[in-house]
């Protein structure tokens, strides 16, 4: 039987208890908790700091707290994982240029990493996905939201082919904490052109089984993209004007 807690932020003390017993597994994923009554019974405290303690777990993506029924036990998704980071990703580069360059090398160094993997392990079915994305990215090379939503779907299937979903998450959050933190981006005639060239070649070494190659392309591309926000940086639009690099 749990010990009753007397010290201070009650809460936070239930909330570690919890926390603690889920994670020995004796809350598997998809049980039901004990009622806020017999939480307040174990513990020896007040409704209060039940419910805090599972709003608490509930912010941290480890339960569910059903209207009605049992706080349900979840298992969070290394996508959710980092959702849950996203209102720190967006505090740590708001209105700084060094950790916004930081994120962007990050990026590059994780990106080239996982192309080499794509290009060791795809599929005919993910070339053929890829092949697919290309064709969208050069029918909305005039629509420059739609290019983006492709532009993002193509580096997300290059993460999808690692088999590994953090690589995912990871790929996916990096490129949206960028492209809402781009203040400007030059608008080059034929940028979404220079885009779609670099992804064709990304995409043919990845085709080719050439992970040297298509690290070598990535390196390109995002080389490139970065040299051109460094660009934009001269020419800031006002806040809520902001456009989105593409890369």
């Amino acid at each position: 039987m749990p010990d009753v807690i007397n010290r201070r932020k009650l809460y936070q003390e239930v909330a570690d208890r919890l926390l603690a017993r889920i994670q020995a597994g004796e809350f598997a994923h998809d049980a039901r908790l004990p009622s806020e009554r017999t939480l307040m019974e174990a513990y020896g405290v007040g409704r209060p700091a039940v419910r805090e303690a599972l709003f608490a777990l509930e912010k941290m993506g480890i339960v569910e707290i059903l209207h009605g029924e049992r706080t349900r036990v979840t298992r969070p998704s290394p996508a959710s994982v980092i959702q849950h980071m996203a209102a720190l990703g967006d505090h740590m580069l708001a209105g700084s240029e060094a950790n916004l360059a930081y994120l962007k090398d990050a990026r590059q160094f994780f990106e080239v990493g996982m192309v080499r993997r794509a290009a060791e392990r795809a599929t005919e079915p993910q070339l053929a996905a890829l092949r697919d994305n290309l064709r969208l990215q050069a029918a909305a090379a005039d629509d420059g939201q739609r290019f983006l939503q492709a532009d993002k779907a193509f580096h997300q299937q290059l993460a999808d082919i690692s088999g590994n979903p953090i690589f995912t998450a990871v790929s996916v959050a990096m490129y949206e904490w960028l492209a809402r933190y781009h203040v400007a981006l030059v608008q080059t005639p034929g940028a979404e052109q220079q885009t779609l060239a670099e992804h064709q070649a990304i995409y043919d070494s990845v085709a080719a089984g050439d992970p040297d190659g298509a690290a070598r392309a990535m390196t390109d591309h995002l080389t490139r993209a970065n040299r051109l926000y460094q660009q934009s940086t001269q020419a800031c639009v006002p806040a809520g004007r902001a456009v989105r690099k593409r890369a």
